[in-house]
């Protein structure tokens, strides 16, 4: 499912930030996060070497649990998924202690691993970019690791746990973040999705519904000529499912068909095609609203042409929204570092990664945009190094002050 993030981006007022930690400590974090520059920057390199598309990750879960455990983190594992995770753990008792969960993507999408194969040679520094296939989605694991590695220098002892994971599988149905969530969501009071360098910020989570929708009817020779033909109960059922009225564009409601396959020579009717249906929406309710609709007009069309439909799940990412999320302590800290790290951040309730999962699930999360780099699963992909320290040090920051009570 997954490519690369379009949150949908809007700017909201919110109540006054909170002051992140102390000045010092942010000064020494960022410190020992630019003085590992180049160091990170090979590290990024090693891990985007790995080819890793979605379903193939082991070897570089490997790689940044080996980095992990470089660093100092503790209970530090490589589930069958496979994640990578690993933690600081909190000075809180067990029965007192929680957890804040930060999220990185292991798995590239799949044109990435030709352009591997395909490259005359491995990802290289070039001035302020790591060029490369690769490079991209991986500089935010990068970038978590610098912060981890950072909290571990400077001696930051939170109460709460500070959770560090990699997760895989996240373009093929965030499988990944579905079992770090099961794995964390009774001990975690929120999750950050680091997709960027925090100038964005998203805090909802859009659902979207995925359908494939396969329509039957008797093929032939194109002599047999004249009707049924399935073409005519597809053509039928798309136009009217595209003319079903949606609510007010605030609900980012949205109800669209891209893609519809049909036949393979002129001179013959085919017997099966089908056709995608994409739904979308901040709530359930129009989600399901919409269903109903798409369901009601293929009945419909049916019982006029003859047709038989099948309407078949595709892929379902579930979302909503948290209620006080604008007001948590998580987002108006995020905003606060966000500021002080000279960003003027824009906020959102429409994301569509990682975070999903646990927003769905109750669970307070952000998910952090922005900049990264450039060029996403074209041969020349790069990840951009200055995005990558600021990602670096929002992520310390943040994980600071989020692991004290």
């Amino acid at each position: 499912m997954m490519t690369i993030r379009a949150l949908c981006v809007c700017v909201l007022a919110l109540p006054v930030a909170v002051q992140a930690q102390p000045p010092a400590l942010a000064t020494q974090l960022d410190g020992l996060i630019d003085s590992r520059r180049d160091s990170m920057s090979a590290d990024l390199v090693r891990l985007a070497t790995i080819r890793s598309p979605s379903g193939e990750e082991a070897e570089r879960a490997q790689a940044v649990a080996a980095q992990m455990r470089a660093i100092g983190l503790t209970d530090v594992v490589v589930d069958i998924t496979p994640n990578a995770t690993g933690r600081i753990r909190g000075s809180l008792p067990d029965a007192s202690r929680r957890a804040i969960v930060f999220v990185a993507t292991l798995d590239d999408l799949a044109p990435v691993a030709q352009h591997q194969r395909n490259a005359t040679r491995p990802p290289y520094v070039s001035g302020d970019r790591v060029i490369g296939p690769g490079t991209n989605t991986s500089s935010t694991t990068a970038a978590v690791l610098a912060a981890a590695r950072a909290l571990v220098a400077a001696g930051v002892q939170p109460e709460h746990d500070l959770v560090f994971a990699a997760v895989a599988q996240e373009e093929t149905g965030l499988i990944g973040m579905k079992t770090l969530y099961a794995d964390w969501k009774s001990r975690a009071d929120a999750f950050v999705d680091v997709l960027g360098d925090g100038r964005s910020l998203t805090y909802g989570a859009i659902s979207i519904h995925w359908w494939r929708v396969w329509a039957y009817n008797r093929g032939g020779h194109t002599l047999t000529g004249g009707l049924p033909n399935v073409n005519q109960g597809i053509a039928r059922a798309v136009d009217r499912i595209l003319a079903i009225p949606q609510p007010p564009a605030n609900t980012r409601s949205v109800l669209n068909i891209s893609m519809i396959r049909a036949g393979d020579v002129v001179n013959r009717k085919p017997d099966s095609a089908w056709f995608s249906v994409d739904i979308r929406a901040l709530e359930a309710a129009p989600i399901a609203r919409n269903e109903v609709a798409v369901r009601a007009v293929l009945d419909s069309v049916s019982r006029e042409t003859g047709t038989r439909f099948d309407m078949r799940p595709l892929q379902q990412t579930a979302g909503g929204q948290i209620a006080g999320a604008d007001t948590s302590k998580l987002v108006r800290s995020a905003v606060s570092i966000a500021t002080a790290l000279g960003m003027t951040p824009q906020l959102g309730i429409a994301g569509s990664s990682n975070l999903n999962v646990a927003i769905a699930g109750g669970t307070l999360a952000i998910g952090m945009g922005g900049e990264r780099g450039g060029a996403r699963a074209e041969p020349g992909e790069f990840a951009d190094v200055p995005a990558m320290l600021r990602s670096a040090r929002f992520i310390a920051r943040l994980a600071a002050v989020m692991g004290a009570r």
